[in-house]
Order: C-alpha cells, then structure tokens, then sequence
C-alpha cells in the first residue's frame, strides 16, 4: 500500500490533514495542566521558601511559574495525544486541496 494519500473523488495526491481537535486538545489540555499545576506547587513553593530559601514570597511565585510551565506542557501533550486519535479514527481528518473533498485515511 502506497504512503501517499489521493483523494478518492478526484484521485489528487495534493492532501492536507487538517487536525481540528488535536489543535483544540492541545490548547485546552495546556490550559488545563497549567492551572492545575499552579494552584498546586503555589502551596509547595512557600512552604519550601520559607523552610530552605528566599522567603514565602519568592517562593510562591517559583512554585506557581515552574508548576504553570511543566504542567501547560503535561497538559498540551495528553490534549494533543487525545485529539490525535480522535482526529485519525472518527473525524473526516483529510482534505484535497483540489476539489475540497474530505475523508477519512482508507
């Protein structure tokens, strides 16, 4: 089986994937983990800047910004995954920039 894609309406190779929901999983996923994350390693970083560091204050604020960071991407990553198999397995997921048929990988 041939790797190139042709449109089944006018057998055109000129095939995009237009990947709606994993754009849409991974944004919504990013927001998710982020402020999850933040209200979360908020509370870890004051009391370990009070305990071990520069003081309550400064230490929020790194627990907030590296949780926001690591959490955006946990939550991008796993948007996108989702929105991947979502785009791949129900969705007409390919278009032809020739005719503007969508479908679905054979």
């Amino acid at each position: 089986m041939s790797s190139i894609l042709h449109c089944p309406r006018c057998q055109s190779n000129r095939i995009v994937a237009r990947n709606y929901v994993r754009k849409i999983g991974g944004a919504v996923g990013a927001a998710a983990g982020s402020t999850a994350a933040v209200l979360s390693s908020t509370e870890t970083g004051v009391v370990l800047g009070m305990t071990a560091g520069p003081g309550s204050v400064l230490g929020g604020l790194t627990g907030a910004l590296m949780g926001a960071l690591l959490g955006g991407a946990a939550g991008c990553i796993a948007g996108a995954a989702a929105g991947e198999v979502l785009d791949s397995n129900v969705l007409n997921n390919h278009e032809c920039q020739e005719c503007g048929h969508t479908f679905s990988r054979p």
